[in-house]
Formats: structure tokens, C-alpha cells, sequence
């Protein structure tokens, strides 16, 4: 907000004889100074201007900044002069927030804060509380700081040197400590505040200040090759506010477009054999799963997801693509994987709101899901660009391979599964059943790899849907288990089709298209997932759904019927769901008794023999594949529809034609399927 040079003329007038003031007026104890404080905080509050004139306001702030009272001769207690502090450095944060906000009338509060900053370098005495061994009077200086630096640079365009100075020192030269800690906090949410307000050049500029003190930093704080790095005292801490610098920066620097990046929003990409170390050595466990939350986010392009950025990260998807620290990750990634980077990778039990939980006789804790999803992720993808840089005509099908199968020996490790998997395949939804946006990245990533896969094979259909499913990567059977997690309910692909909030869209095109090239694949997948498989010890069908047996089938994964990937009735939004009567109501085990039954007075000839081999055209005379073929291409019918009556009425939000067409196509190849696979 502007003021008058008039006022501010005034004010500066009123503050030079300030100090001609009755000495019986001034406060003379924390306690008095304390309240004239908060008669001008209830001042604020009413957005009037205070009954005090403006260098009045600014002297009693400062002081109480200061943490000392004018013209106080008593000694005064540490507790009185802690609240004093805490709450004369909360309220100029305030000040500061509304005056930028442009959210009060008048020009005193504007005049107040002006000879705060300039004629009485209150952001010297902010900083010097950046060093305080009380946590909460350091991070309160550090987020009142923050505020008038950006007041300061939206304004004025300038920065505060006392603020640039302490910073660039902490970072150059200070170990993990309070003032550290203080000033990554600050950078971080000056750096955030400029992205809301969308200054690019500001912050390209602030950036580059600290540009060479934040290198020398993460040099500090990241272990390199040959190095070692203490993980004592602070520097979990220290490490895990870096690595939210560290995804502004990265975030800065794709906003920002064209231009090369500074090497400080290159650390990720750059520094990223460090990071993978740091996850395999000693340190903390929840440095461990930030490191590898930052690198999931940093490879799905999904950085600054909970900043509340919504323009900002809009802006950043219509520029996603693979970037060469992305690759450079990547490649990373698999070096360390190829090098066993995955055995010593721990993995905690699951913690839940209330901290972790005590076990119960005969229960047995699951496994951080998080963290296993995250490392998941980041091997899928890092293979995904693998294939999307590879050469032209190399076969790295034994190089996948050998990745995603040492990524499910290391989740057999860890228990991830409460049953044994015998089918790869089934590991997208017993481990991201859960989050329906890490699902879709999943399968999106997995669909990316089996493509680049079978145009390198040069193998028959049915023989490279034979090797997916040894690797765990058959697109069909992942969209089979998705539908099938969702109890075949279209209006819940309806609203991940309306959501922005999930990838399903893009997946959802892109499966559908390469549906119509594989119909036989996909008929077949229906017929393996319904057929219980045969686990290595010879169990019969049906047997194996408890923990030991085989690899649940789409019947009986994790999921089960009818329970929603997100519970999406529990929602105050959300209407009352009515069950359908044609659905399938069955419990599973009722599911797989009926299968059983058919299979034993029907001999079968399926090739689901063994725990690795893909289904034939036998296999494609059986009840239970017709069933569950019937039941897709019914609840894509059903999708198409209702797309259909809102496009009709306008109220679809994006044009659907192309959608629709490819729904349209797959009912077309049902209909022209065997009478056996399209009738119920």
C-alpha cells in the first residue's frame, strides 16, 4: 500500500520528538508496554487506525521487538520478556501481512511500518532472533522476516541486506543450527510468496543472490563420493528444510521457462546420488521418506502440489516433459538399483496420527505404505524415461526386467502384501490401492514401459503379454484390477475423468488406444484375472486367499468388492449411494466357489498353469472370463452414456468427441467377439 509523502513527513516528524514524550505516559514494565501493544492489535483487528500517532506505534514495537522497555529501570523477568517478544514480533508480522494485502484503510499502519523497516532497522533485530534457543521466538522472527522482505520487494523492488547478509552467511559457513534453520525456512516462504504473486523477475533475481552460498551449503549437508557426513545433532532437521528450499527452487525454475536454470534448482538432478545415499545409510527415517517424497514429486512432475499454487501449477503442467535432470535422476536411480541400492533400503512399520501403533497379540503391522509407494514410483518412472531416452533399436528388455524384478523382491521383503504374490501383475493394486492419484501414475508409467517394451521386442502379441506378465507389467490386467477395485462402477470413472487431481485421463486415452491394436490381449486378461491361479505349492482353485497361498485374483485382491479405491460416500458432499441389483453383490469367496464348481464339471485347458504364463483362447471359453469381459465393456457403455448426456447438455468441462469415439470402438469389437464373450 502507498501513503502520501505527506504523511509519511509527518510520521517521521512525530517520531523525532517522540522521545519529548511525558516520561509518565511511556510504559515503564513489560506488562504496560505489553498492553498498549495490544490495544493497537485490537486497533488492527477493527482495521482503524491506532489512538497512538504512528512513530508512537513504531518506538512501542520496536521495543517490544527488542524485548526491552523505554525508559524501564526495573530488571525485568525472562517469562514477562518472552511474551513481550513473541508478541511484538507476531503482531509487525501482521502488520506487515495486511498493509501488503492492501486490507486497511488509511496510511498509519503503512506509516508505522516504513519507519520500522527504513529509519529503524527493526529487520536487524529480526534476524539477530533467527539465532534464539527458544523455537518458537526464532521461527516467529523467521516468519515476520519473511513478510517484510516481501513487502519490501514487492514494493520497493529491493531486499533487506541485514536478511540477505545473515542468510548468505548461514548458508555459507554455519553448521546445522537455529539461525540456519531460521533463514532456510525464511528463503523458502519469501521464495514461495513470489511465486503466488507471480513476480518472475524478482525471483529470478533473489534467486541468484543466493545461488553460490546455497551450493556450498547442500556441499556441506550432502554427502559426496569419498565424503562423510555427520548425521548427529540438527541436521535432520536442517536436511529436511533444505529439501523444501530445494522443490521451490526446482519449482522456480519451471515456471520460469525458457532460460538455464542456476545450479541451485539443478540439486535435485545434480545431487542426486547423494540423496539416494543419504536414503540407504543411517540417518533419521523421516529424512529418509522426505528425500524420497521429493524425488517421487520431482520425477512425476508434481512439485509445489501442497502449496495451494493453483495457477502456478497449472502453468508447470503445460510445460511437462522430461528435463535432463529428470533423466539425469533417472539414470541414477538405476545405477544405484543395479547396485543392490534396494537391500538396504528400510522400511518402517506404518505410523498412523496418534504415532505408531502398539502391536496387538496376532497382528501383524503393515509397512509404511508411503514410503513403499514412493520408492516404487520413483524406480517406475526412473525406467519409464530409461526407455524414453534409450537409442533407437536397443532391446533393454533384460535390463526392465531385471529392475522391476529386484522392485518386487524388495516388496516381498518388506511384506508388503498381507498374501503371497504369485502374479506380478497384482502388485499395482495391492500397493497403491490406497491413493488413487499415485494408482494412475502407476499405471501410466507401467502402460509407458510395456509400449517402449514391445516395440523393442519385436515378439508376437501373445508371447510379449507372456513376458509382461512374468514382469508385472501387463497393461490389461492393470486396467482389469482397476475396474475391478472399483466394483466396475462407472460414475467413479466418471469423476476421475471430471478431476484434475489424478493422471487418469491421459492414462485412460492412451490404454484405450492401444486397446483397439490388442482385443485378444485383453479378452484373455479377463480370463486370467477371474481364473484363481495356481500357486507352486498345487493348490486347488479357489484355495490360496489366505496369507501363503497364491496370488489373489481380481476377486479377491486387497480390494475387494465393492470397496472404493477412495471412499467416496464418506464425503459430507457426497450423496447416498444406492446399490445397483445387476451388480455383483457376492462375497468373494461365494465368487470363487461358483468358479471352482464350473471349473471342476467343466474341464478347462486354460494356460494359467503356472504362475508366470499368459492365458489362451481356452481360456477364453470359460463362464467366469465371459463374465468379467461382460462386466467391462458394460461399465465402459455405461460411461459413455452418461459422457454423452452431459456433453449433450453442455455440462461436461472439456469437448470428450475423441473419448467417446474410443468407448464407442471397444463396444463395437465386443459385439463382433464369439457369442461366448458377448453374452453374460
Amino acid at each position: 500500500m502507498k501513503f502520501s509523502d505527506g504523511c509519511l513527513a509527518d510520521a517521521c516528524a512525530s517520531h523525532r520528538g517522540s522521545m519529548e514524550l511525558a516520561e509518565s505516559s511511556a510504559p515503564s514494565s513489560c506488562r504496560e508496554l505489553l498492553c498498549c501493544l495490544e490495544d493497537c492489535h485490537r486497533c488492527l483487528l477493527r482495521g482503524s487506525p491506532p489512538a497512538l500517532s504512528a512513530a508512537q506505534v513504531a518506538e512501542l514495537l520496536f521495543s517490544g521487538v527488542c524485548g526491552q522497555v523505554p525508559g524501564g529501570q526495573a530488571e525485568q523477568s525472562a517469562d514477562a520478556v518472552w511474551e513481550l517478544t513473541g508478541f511484538s514480533v507476531s503482531l509487525l508480522g501482521k502488520i506487515c501481512c495486511w498493509v501488503s494485502a492492501q486490507s486497511l484503510h488509511g496510511d498509519s499502519w503503512a506509516a508505522i511500518l516504513r519507519l520500522l523497516l527504513e529509519h529503524m532497522d527493526v529487520m536487524a533485530q529480526l534476524v539477530h532472533h533467527f539465532r534464539a534457543e527458544d523455537q518458537l521466538i526464532s521461527h516467529l522472527a523467521a516468519k515476520t522476516a519473511s513478510e517484510c522482505v516481501f513487502y519490501l520487494l514487492s514494493t520497493s523492488g529491493t531486499v533487506s541486506p541485514a536478511w540477505q547478509w545473515t542468510c548468505v552467511q548461514a548458508f555459507s559457513s554455519s553448521p546445522p543450527a537455529p539461525e540456519l534453520d531460521a533463514c532456510l525456512w525464511s528463503l523458502t516462504e519469501v521464495l514461495k510468496k513470489l511465486l503466488r504473486q507471480s513476480h518472475p523477475v524478482l525471483l529470478g533475481e533473489l534467486v541468484a543472490t543466493f545461488d553460490c552460498s546455497l551450493i556450498a551449503l547442500c556441499c556441506k549437508l550432502l554427502p559426496a563420493d569419498g565424503t562423510e557426513v555427520s548425521f548427529s545433532g540438527r541436521w535432520g532437521t536442517t536436511v529436511c528444510l533444505l529439501l523444501d528450499l530445494l522443490e521451490v527452487l526446482t519449482m522456480a525454475a519451471v515456471t520460469r521457462g525458457g532460460g538455464v536454470p542456476l545450479r541451485s534448482q539443478r540439486i535435485p538432478g545434480l545431487h542426486s546420488a547423494a540423496l539416494l545415499t543419504i536414503v540407504s545409510s543411517r540417518s533419521e527415517y523421516f529424512v529418509k521418506k522426505r528425500i524420497l517424497l521429493l524425488l517421487k514429486r520431482f520425477l512425476l512432475q508434481k512439485l509445489g502440489d501442497d502449496w495451494s499454487l493453483e495457477g502456478v501449477l497449472s502453468t508447470a503442467r503445460e510445460r511437462r516433459g522430461p528435463s535432463a535432470d529428470g533423466r539425469a535422476l533417472a539414470q541414477s536411480v538405476l545405477k544405484a538399483v543395479a547396485d543392490n541400492w534396494l537391500q538396504s533400503v528400510q522400511v518402517e512399520h506404518a505410523v498412523f496420527f496418534g504415532g505408531a501403533r502398539r502391536r496387538q497379540q496376532n497382528e501383524g503391522l503393515k509397512p509404511d505404505g508411503t514410503l513403499l509407494r514412493a520408492v516404487s514410483l520413483v524406480l517406475l518412472k526412473s525406467v519409464e524415461l530409461h526407455f524414453q531416452t534409450a537409442a533407437a533399436g536397443v532391446d533393454s528388455r533384460m535390463e526392465v526386467n531385471s529392475y522391476l524384478g529386484s522392485l518386487w523382491t524388495f516388496l516381498r521383503r518388506c511384506n508388503a502384501s498381507q498374501v503371497e504374490v504369485t502374479h506380478p501383475c497384482s502388485w499395482i493394486s495391492l500397493l497403491f490401492g490406497e491413493q488413487d492419484d499415485d494408482l494412475m501414475e502407476a499405471a501410466s508409467a507401467f502402460l509407458s514401459i510395456f509400449l517402449s517394451y514391445r516395440q523393442c521386442s519385436g515378439l508376437e502379441d501373445f508371447s510379449i503379454l507372456e513376458e509382461a506378465c512374468a514382469s508385472g507389467c501387463n497393461p490389461h490386467c492393470h486396467f482389469v484390477l482397476l475396474l475391478q477395485s472399483l466394483s466396475f462402477d462407472h460414475s467413479i470413472l466418471l469423476d476421475f475423468l471430471i478431476s484434475s487431481e489424478t493422471c487418469f485421463l491421459e492414462y485412460f486415452v492412451r490404454y484405450l488406444k492401444y486397446l483397439q491394436a490388442d482385443w485378444l490381449g485383453f479378452t484373455a486378461a479377463c480370463g486370467h484375472r477371474t481364473v484363481p491361479l495356481a500357486d507352486s505349492h498345487g493348490s486347488e482353485p479357489g484355495e490360496g486367499l489366505r496369507p501363503g497361498g497364491s496370488a489373489p485374483t481380481l476377486e479377491e485382491s486387497s480390494l475387494g468388492v465393492g470397496l472404493r479405491i477412495v471412499e467416496y460416500d464418506s464425503s459430507d458432499e457426497s450423496g447416498e449411494e444406492t446399490p445397483d441389483p445387476n451388480k455383483q453383490s457376492e462375497s468373494p469367496t461365494a465368487v470363487m466357489g461358483d468358479v471352482s464348481s464350473e471349473l471342476k464339471t467343466k474341464p478347462s485347458t486354460s494356460v494359467v498353469q503356472s504362475d508366470q504364463e499368459c492365458p489362451t483362447a481356452a481360456a477364453l471359453l470359460e463362464q467366469g472370463a465371459c463374465d468379467t469381459l461382460c462386466r467391462v465393456v458394460s461399465c465402459l457403455s455405461e460411461l459413455r452414456a452418461v459422457v454423452t448426456r452431459l456433453q449433450t447438455k453442455k455440462l461436461f468441462p472439456y469437448n470428450p468427441s475423441s473419448l467417446l469415439k474410443l468407448l464407442a470402438h471397444i463396444e463395437n469389437y465386443h459385439q463382433r467377439s464369439p457369442p461366448a464373450l458377448s453374452q453374460k
